[in-house]
C-alpha cells in the first residue's frame, strides 16, 4: 500500500481491485498523470473520469454543494458500489469532469481501494484497467499483459463481487446512465 501512494504522490499510474474490475488511478490534481493515463486508455479527454475516495468528506473540494434531497439519495448508496454524476465545482479541470458541468464520484465500500485511498490523500482517479471499447482487467496479471511496464505499480487484490463495473446514476435527474 505503501509503495502505490509513493508512485502516485511522484506522478505514477498505478491498478488496483476495485468493487468489479482492477481500476487504474493516479492523483487527480497531477494533470500530466491524468493526461499520461487518457493516453494509455485511448480514453477521450470529453468523457471525463470517475473520482473515488472512503469518505464523501474527501470528494467536497471537487463538487458542488449538494441539495439535502440529492445528498439523502447518494448517501443511501455510499459507501458502496454506486457510481453519481454530481455538479462539479467551476474550478474541476477539465481533464477530470471532460466536457461536462458534472462529475462522477464514489465513496468506495471496497476495503482495499478505500484504504488506498486514504493513503494516498483521499481522493483517486479510478477508470477501469482497459484499452477504451475492450474488456476490463479482472487480476493483477490481466493489468500487466495489457499495459505492461506503463503502470507504475500494480496492487494485488480480491475484487469486490460485482460482475460489472458499478452503476452510474445522474444525481440531478436519478437518470440511470450506466447499469451494473
Amino acid at each position: 500500500m505503501a509503495q502505490a501512494a509513493r508512485h502516485v504522490a511522484a506522478g505514477g499510474i498505478i491498478a488496483y481491485p476495485t468493487e468489479a474490475v482492477y481500476g487504474l488511478g493516479c492523483d487527480p490534481r497531477d494533470g500530466d498523470a491524468v493526461l499520461r493515463l487518457l493516453a494509455l486508455k485511448q480514453r477521450p479527454l470529453a468523457k471525463g473520469l470517475i473520482l473515488i475516495a472512503a469518505r464523501y468528506q474527501d470528494l467536497q473540494p471537487y463538487i458542488a454543494a449538494l441539495p439535502a434531497r440529492t445528498r439523502s439519495k447518494v448517501f443511501k448508496n455510499w459507501p458502496g458500489p454506486v457510481t453519481w454524476l454530481l455538479p462539479a465545482r467551476p474550478e474541476v479541470p477539465c481533464w477530470l469532469r471532460g466536457s461536462h458541468a458534472v462529475l462522477a464520484v464514489r465513496v468506495t465500500a471496497h476495503p482495499l481501494a478505500a484504504a488506498l485511498c486514504r493513503v494516498c490523500g483521499g481522493v483517486l482517479v479510478s477508470t477501469s484497467a482497459n484499452i477504451s471499447k475492450r474488456p476490463p482487467a479482472r487480476s493483477a496479471l490481466a493489468v500487466r499483459r495489457r499495459f505492461g511496464a506503463d503502470i507504475d505499480y500494480v496492487l494485488s487484490g480480491a475484487l469486490g463481487g460485482l460482475a460489472k463495473p458499478t452503476p452510474i446514476i445522474d444525481g440531478c435527474t436519478g437518470r440511470v446512465v450506466r447499469t451494473a
